[in-house]
């Protein structure tokens, strides 16, 4: 069963959160505790659509949230040919608004990535937006 924002961030907040590295202009860059090796970037979600986009994929990796948004880790380049819809955000090099994130879902399996097609599909459906797929992705399926 899905708890509520408030007794996630609590339950974070009893475990040594990953390091976060301090970056220019108020941003952080979320660290993640399994290996990462195809890079790391985030995609943002406003806090009131987190527990519904969790809930809706299969394959979850690490998230973090702050009061105002849940931060889903991604592979590097997950923006390559994509049009992330509003009010998403994307985030290279998972740097973030420093908020306090704090990482509330950790995966059961060693890969700490959502994976992004999913999650795409998932953040269009929540805000009504149709998937904008690009000239070269619809002709590389041909």
């Amino acid at each position: 069963m899905l708890r509520s924002m408030a007794s996630l961030l609590a339950a974070g907040s009893r475990r040594t959160p990953p390091p976060r590295r301090p970056e220019p202009d108020g941003e952080v860059r979320l660290c993640s505790p399994l290996p990462t090796p195809l890079g790391c970037d985030a995609v943002g979600v406003p806090a009131r659509h987190g527990f519904r986009v969790l809930s809706r994929l299969s394959g979850r990796g690490l998230v973090f949230a702050d009061p105002e948004w849940w931060w889903f880790l991604v592979p590097a380049g997950s923006d390559a040919e994509l049009r992330w819809p509003l009010p998403s955000c994307y985030a290279p090099g998972a740097r973030v608004p420093d908020r306090g994130p704090r990482l509330i879902h950790h995966p059961e399996a060693t890969s700490p990535y959502t994976p992004p097609i999913p999650l795409y599909l998932v953040v269009c459906q929540l805000t009504g937006v149709a998937p904008a797929w690009s000239a070269w992705n619809v002709g590389a399926g041909r």
